[in-house]
């Protein structure tokens, strides 16, 4: 028994002895090393890749939703509130703004801002444009939209509603209405001509212009460009 175990120490030693033994175990035992670390890496890497091409694609969409989803009405409706609104006369006539909106931050204006019917003294919703001469004139569309509304009212006269997205421009005080509830029309567009009203019969031939953005009144002077 001592002898069979004396000749495999004897090999050991004698292989041992050699000295490329040790650098060879050394490179070996590194190149197992680095071998397991590339697997590794390479593991995570494919893990981890498909979160992130997810989260790309998840940007492209949200910043592309706007602009797709809906239906074609609402795609007219971005295009109509990108407009630039347009004054509601025709370019070769010269009006005045004759009585100015009624604002409510601007005291000054308060007064020549009120509308006065009988013994009542009511806001101008609006502006009241008319020329010098008390001439009729061409009304226009200010927006490209849908007409929403024509009426006969009692102390208004007669009116146009025009719906654009978001925006409602509203005439009154016109004559010879030109377009009809539910017709589409083009910024620019002749709807009527300037007429009188029962409630502003003091201005003469006018229109008086209303405009409204997400339902809520503002100043038309604010959204039209300036003169």
């Amino acid at each position: 028994m001592q002898g069979d175990s004396t000749v495999p120490s004897s090999s050991w030693k004698k292989a041992l002895s050699k000295r490329w033994v040790f650098p060879a175990a050394y490179l070996a035992a590194a190149a197992i090393i680095l071998t397991l670390v590339w697997v590794y890496q390479d593991a995570s890497q494919k893990t981890l890749k498909p979160q992130g091409e997810a989260n790309v694609s998840e940007s492209v969409q949200s910043s592309e939703k706007p602009a797709t989803e809906g239906k074609d009405g609402e795609a007219v409706e971005v295009t109509a509130n990108a407009q630039s609104m347009i004054w509601p006369v025709a370019d070769d006539v010269a009006v005045s703004i004759v009585k100015p909106y009624f604002d409510e931050t601007n005291p000054e204006t308060h007064q020549e801002a009120m509308v006065q019917y009988n013994d009542t003294f009511t806001p101008n919703l609006g502006i009241d444009l008319a020329t010098a001469d008390d001439t009729m004139f061409e009304v226009r569309a200010a927006l490209t939209g849908k007409v929403t509304r024509v009426e006969n009212h009692p102390l208004n006269g007669n009116v146009v509603e025009i719906t654009s997205g978001d925006t409602k421009t509203v005439y009154q005080s016109l004559n010879e209405v030109k377009v009809k509830e539910g017709a589409e029309v083009k910024q620019g567009d002749s709807i009527a001509t300037a007429g009188r009203s029962e409630f502003e019969k003091d201005l003469g031939n006018h229109v008086h212009f209303e405009v409204y953005e997400g339902g809520k009144l503002v100043n038309p002077v604010s959204v039209l460009p300036q003169k």
